[in-house]
């Protein structure tokens, strides 16, 4: 009986990318927020049941803070920026967009990933539980 890491990694797709971003996200990779920084910690070689991530990865014409392709998984860290109604407003259409495409997408705050991190993660580990048993 197949197992549901098999069957994520056969539906998997890939999703081009605009190459001009590649560049910017490699400047964005530099630059992290604390917030980014520390979820990276918590999310890079593989450390959240064996998934790889990838951050400020080019999707589409976006580019999207941390991505899992095999869970098709996009996690924002929104920080302060992201109050102003004219930002959530390209956010919720941004998120629209990937979300055709069969993105499924986990939001947090800047602060929440600074003074929550335990529940960011339970809630990221869950997310990923929910995902494996839709496969299943």
């Amino acid at each position: 009986m197949p197992k549901a890491g098999d069957y994520l990694q056969q539906t998997m797709k890939h999703i081009p990318y605009n190459k001009n971003l590649k560049d910017f996200s490699r400047k964005l990779r530099n630059n992290q927020t604390l917030g980014e920084t520390l979820l990276w910690m918590e999310l890079q070689k593989k450390q959240m049941r064996g998934y790889q991530f990838n951050r400020q990865k080019p999707l589409g014409n976006y580019i999207v803070d941390f991505y899992c392709k095999k869970l098709s998984l996009v996690i924002e860290i929104d920080g302060g920026s992201h109050d102003f109604e004219e930002i959530m407003v390209k956010d919720i259409e941004r998120q629209r967009i990937l979300e055709e495409l069969g993105l499924k997408f986990l939001r947090f705050s800047e602060m929440d990933v600074r003074r929550k991190m335990d529940e960011v993660l339970m809630k990221i580990d869950m997310t990923i539980e929910n995902l494996e048993n839709e496969c299943a």
